[in-house]
C-alpha cells in the first residue's frame, strides 16, 4: 500500500473493493469523495433535480430505473420504451423533469458537439 501511495497509484487492494479506474490517486480520491458527497446529498436532500451519471458505478441500472418510472406511471411495457435526449445549456436545471431525468457528467469519446447546429 504504501509503495502505491508513494507512486501516486491506487492500491491493488483498494482496487478489489472499487469501481474501476485509471486515474492517479489524487485524482481518484477527489473523485470518491465527490461520489460520496452525491449519494450523500441524494440520501438527505432527496432525489436531484439533475443525476450525475458519471458518478454512478452501474449507469445501466440508473437508467433502467428511469425507464421503470415512465413504464409504470403510464403503464406501458418497458421494453417499449426508447431514450430521447435533449441537449440543453451548461446550466444545471434546478427542477426536475415531468418525466425522465436530468443528467450531467456525460462525455463525448471521439467526438465533439457543436452548438451551432
Amino acid at each position: 500500500v504504501v509503495l502505491s501511495i508513494l507512486k501516486s497509484k491506487i492500491p491493488a487492494i483498494w482496487m478489489k473493493k472499487s469501481y474501476p479506474s485509471l486515474k492517479p490517486l489524487g485524482s481518484y480520491i477527489n473523485d470518491f469523495l465527490a461520489r460520496l458527497k452525491f449519494l450523500q446529498d441524494w440520501f438527505e436532500d432527496g432525489p436531484p433535480p439533475c443525476f450525475w451519471i458519471s458518478g454512478f458505478y452501474f449507469t445501466q441500472a440508473f437508467l433502467t430505473g428511469v425507464q421503470q418510472n415512465y413504464a409504470r406511471k403510464y403503464t406501458i411495457p418497458i421494453d417499449l420504451l426508447l431514450f430521447d435526449y435533449d441537449m440543453m445549456d451548461d446550466k444545471i436545471p434546478q427542477e426536475p423533469p415531468e418525466d425522465g431525468a436530468f443528467i450531467n457528467g456525460l462525455y463525448l469519446d471521439g467526438a465533439r458537439w457543436d452548438r451551432k447546429l
